[in-house]
């Protein structure tokens, strides 16, 4: 029996606006209503427009808990409206990342990183590591 034809889609077109690949994957994903920009997250969009980045896809970093930014809201809920509060661009691996509601990302390194204080000294014993 040959395979099944697949029924893969792309849930949007590269050529759609920033903002409306975030509210498709809102709507289409997590069953909300809407999304909410903040002015800040709908400046950075525009820019990473301007800077060319327009057609690079969306990632939503939220919380696993609930189809909400909120969670403490469980099950399947829908007609919510998801808050996206942030947007950082990552050129390199070549999407755009929105922050929806409280989310905390991973740090990166500090400023100074522990890595500058390790040595070796005269006598061949490792500094800095304590």
């Amino acid at each position: 029996n040959p395979a099944p034809a697949s029924r893969f889609r792309l849930l949007y077109p590269d050529a759609m606006p920033l903002a409306d690949k975030l509210r498709t994957v809102a709507r289409e994903i997590y069953r909300a209503a809407d999304i909410a920009l903040t002015p800040s997250a709908a400046r950075q969009l525009t820019a990473f427009t301007a800077q060319g980045h327009g057609a690079l896809p969306v990632c939503m970093a939220k919380t696993p808990y609930s189809f909400t930014a909120d969670e403490s809201v469980r099950g399947t809920t829908s007609g919510h409206v998801l808050p996206i509060r942030e947007v950082r661009l990552s050129a390199g691996a070549g999407f755009v990342v929105a922050l929806c509601g409280e989310i905390n990302t991973m740090p990166g390194l500090p400023r100074l990183p522990a890595a500058n204080q390790i040595g070796v000294d005269a006598g061949g014993q490792i500094t800095g590591l304590s």
